[in-house]
This record gives C-alpha cells, sequence and structure tokens, in this order.
C-alpha cells in the first residue's frame, strides 16, 4: 500500500492536470483537444519499474 499525504481540494489537482494538457496543445500546435491525437504518438507503457516504492 502506498499512502499519498494529503494536498488539497480535487479542484487544485484538476487545474493542475488541465494546466498540463493545455501547455501540451500548446507544445505540440494542437488548437484543440481533439487535435491532440493527430499531432502526438501516444506509446503505451506496459511494464514500468518505481524503486521508490520497493
Amino acid at each position: 500500500t502506498v499512502q499519498v499525504p494529503y494536498k488539497g481540494d480535487v479542484e487544485n489537482t484538476i487545474r493542475d492536470i488541465l494546466g498540463g494538457l493545455r501547455s501540451t496543445c500548446t507544445y505540440v500546435g494542437a488548437a484543440k483537444l481533439k487535435e491532440l491525437s493527430r499531432r502526438t504518438t501516444f506509446i503505451r507503457v506496459t511494464q514500468q519499474s518505481s524503486h521508490m516504492f520497493t
């Protein structure tokens, strides 16, 4: 079990995520969210190793 310390209301987290999406769209030149998938290549990661929680 991994415990994450409380960081405030979920609203702040959602604002951070939306800010990241806006930044990503600007970086790849997508004017709308629908354009994001056309302007990028998404790679699915199936195995990931995290040494922080071992």
